[in-house]
């Protein structure tokens, strides 16, 4: 077999399709205790997990194993005898993921732990011109990243995007970037050497929130909307993002009516960061033209005080509103969550969109939550991705990624991980 396509079929066998939903395996359920609850005594684990105590002792045992837990001697209740009243937590210190989350125009590289909590991001625009050299130059900024973090073994990458993902092979369709059958998941997994998980970022967002926002939902329908330079939604259905193999569904014709955003007729190009941009500068709220020409002007001049620039701002917030009224209708889900800088950046807004939701619903009241990640929620959604396959089989992802040689070649074993 020719080096090239030797090298391409390694890079396929490490991309491993998301796992976006909330596990019942036992060891995903200990798991699931100890990182939501811990420390916290084997006792308790069976309580909140359902599982027997011999069961969750030995899916501890496991769970030890694999580098994944430890024990906290220090917090064992006093007088107690016996290992099962010694409170376990997370290992986490040892491990890193690797989360991108590749928007339109910029690109977050961040280092997530087991929690999935952001231990550092760097934001860089999203490299443009041919394919291919985007490709490499996106592989390279992740590679140059990921050589920096010298105490943390890294296990696994997940990468976010929006356009059309096949999870299986990694390979993204994203018209906006102009990428057809872009080899995403093999390159980056080339470079990193590393396992590589790829979602569509409307359902990694969701993913989320169903994973690690609060609190924890895992029966009801869960409708995920988000808005920015794009908008669109997810589904979750009980536990589980609901993930056409198709690819996520559209809102982006979904019918408004504003004639000061510009009077498109379609959500999108109504709503969009660029969209209200182009308005601004239009009514002369920002410059024509320069640096300083962007949402984050407009925004400015609203905190100040700009009466028109207040009024652009709600009068997306007000299209927004009636939208998800209109998809709410539709959908009638159990959980309404938005998320993305278009609800985010401008707080007062919420209160037009909640009257306008509120107007618009022909359905009894149901609460708008905003996302629990505020203007982190690309990079946690990213995160999620890189950490679905271990919080749904800890231990048989611990096996692949501990297998796998990492950037530089490191054969860093449990024993070191957790000594």
């Amino acid at each position: 077999m020719p080096t090239r396509a030797r090298r391409a079929l390694v890079a396929r066998q490490r991309i491993v399709a998301p796992s976006l939903r909330v596990a019942d395996a036992a060891a995903a359920s200990v798991f699931e205790a100890v990182r939501t609850r811990g420390p916290i005594a084997r006792d308790a684990i069976a309580k909140a997990s359902g599982l027997s105590i011999a069961t969750v002792n030995r899916q501890v045992t496991a769970l030890f194993e694999a580098g994944l837990l430890r024990e906290r001697a220090d917090l064992a209740v006093s007088g107690a005898v016996g290992r099962p009243r010694v409170p376990v937590e997370v290992n986490h210190e040892p491990y890193l993921t690797l989360a991108i989350h590749i928007g339109a125009r910029t690109t977050s590289i961040a280092a997530t732990d087991l929690f999935g909590r952001t231990l550092d991001v760097v934001e860089t625009p999203t490299p443009r011109g041919a394919q291919p050299a985007a490709l490499a130059a996106l592989a390279e900024s992740a590679r140059r990243y990921l050589s920096r973090w010298h105490r943390r073994r890294p296990l696994w990458v997940g990468v976010a995007a929006g356009g059309v993902f096949d999870v299986t092979t990694g390979h993204l369709d994203h018209p906006l970037l102009g990428w057809t059958d872009a080899p995403v998941g093999p390159v980056i997994a080339e470079a990193l050497r590393l396992p590589v998980s790829v979602a569509p970022h409307l359902d990694a967002m969701a993913a989320a929130e169903l994973l690690l926002g609060r609190p924890r939902r895992r029966g009801p329908t869960s409708l995920y909307v988000y808005a920015r330079e794009s908008v669109g939604f997810a589904l979750s259905i009980g536990g589980r993002v609901h993930s056409p193999a198709s690819g996520p569904g559209t809102i982006a014709a979904l019918p408004v009516n504003s004639e000061l955003l510009g009077g498109t007729g379609q959500l999108e190009s109504t709503v969009s960061d660029q969209a209200v941009v182009t308005a601004a500068r239009r009514l002369r709220i920002i410059a024509a033209d320069g640096p300083t020409a962007t949402i984050t002007a407009v925004l400015r001049a609203a905190e100040r005080g700009d009466a028109a620039a207040a009024e652009l701002l709600e009068e997306r917030a007000r299209v927004l509103g009636e939208s998800l009224a209109l998809l709410r209708d539709m959908l009638n889900p159990d959980e309404l969550v938005v998320g993305g800088q278009a609800f985010t950046d401008y707080a007062a807004g919420m209160t037009t969109l909640t009257a306008a939701f509120t107007v618009r619903s022909v359905l009894p009241p149901l609460p708008i939550r905003s996302t629990a990640f505020g203007d982190r929620v690309q990079e946690a959604g990213a995160g999620v991705v890189s950490l679905g396959s271990l919080y749904s089989d800890p231990v048989g992802a611990m096996r692949r990624a501990l297998d796998a040689p990492g950037i530089s070649g490191r054969a860093l074993s449990v024993q070191q991980a957790t000594g």
